[in-house]
């Protein structure tokens, strides 16, 4: 018997909405600045999805996003300013979705830190237990 997996998300206004069809593939935190900055934390959580299965359902004329080089896109609400996801410039189905842009418990919980050589130095890493990757994590 087939299951029908489906995990929704959206912005805080609303405007944006997704779904993501497949469960989760890994789920990280990343202490770049560049996470730092555009989230105004310590660390951004995200998960990576399956190729293929995340897909804007609602919202997508409001998107916006920041596309440094180097770098993965990062797309947000342009109405309220939310962090969705993030997305390869050179294959759009590699995307990350921000755990905390998910409705409800995505299943999943980080397993490493990555950039932790970037780390704010007004938030300490805690002693999770959880690989620390000075920069980016290579997946095994």
């Amino acid at each position: 018997m087939a299951t029908s997996f489906r995990l929704t998300g959206g912005c805080g206004c609303g405007a944006v909405r997704f779904a993501v069809t497949a469960p989760l593939v890994s789920a990280q935190y990343c202490h770049c600045t560049r996470c730092q900055r555009r989230t105004g934390t310590g660390a951004s959580a995200s998960a990576a999805v399956e190729p293929g299965s995340f897909e804007i359902i609602e919202g997508e004329d409001r998107l916006r996003a920041w596309k440094p080089e180097g770098g993965a896109e990062k797309w947000f609400c342009g109405d309220c300013g939310s962090a969705l996801f993030s997305r390869q410039p050179n294959d759009a189905t590699r995307v990350g979705v921000r755990l905390g842009a998910f409705d409800e418990d995505p299943g999943i919980r980080p397993a490493a830190r990555q950039f932790v050589a970037y780390a704010a130095p007004w938030e300490p890493i805690p002693d999770d237990g959880l690989p620390r990757y000075p920069e980016r994590r290579v997946a095994d």
